[in-house]
């Protein structure tokens, strides 16, 4: 058994963590089929749009997504496919 050094999980915990909630597990699975306006998962969503941009925040803040602003639109994509791989491991452990 190899010994254990917190520093070597870290950046995975944190991907899990910000992964830890529905709504960003929800975003993260809308964003693997290509980019969309933040507009989109407010109006999806139906919260307010200051949520969605904090959701939006601890995924990017964690690597998940990067932005793109276009006018007075942000657009959103995936940054780091680690992000949809879980999701789809998820999605077939439920099967």
């Amino acid at each position: 058994m190899d010994v254990f050094r917190r520093e070597d999980h870290e950046e995975e915990a944190e991907l899990l963590k910000a992964l830890g909630h529905p709504t960003r597990l929800w975003i993260v699975k809308q964003l693997a089929d290509g980019e969309h306006c933040v507009c989109d998962f407010v109006n999806a969503v139906g919260v307010k749009f200051a949520t969605v941009s904090q959701h939006l925040a601890v995924l990017k803040q964690a690597g998940i997504l990067s932005d793109e602003k276009r006018g007075k639109s942000v657009f959103y994509r995936l940054a780091d496919a680690r992000a949809a791989g879980i999701l789809e491991c998820l999605e077939k452990g439920a099967e």
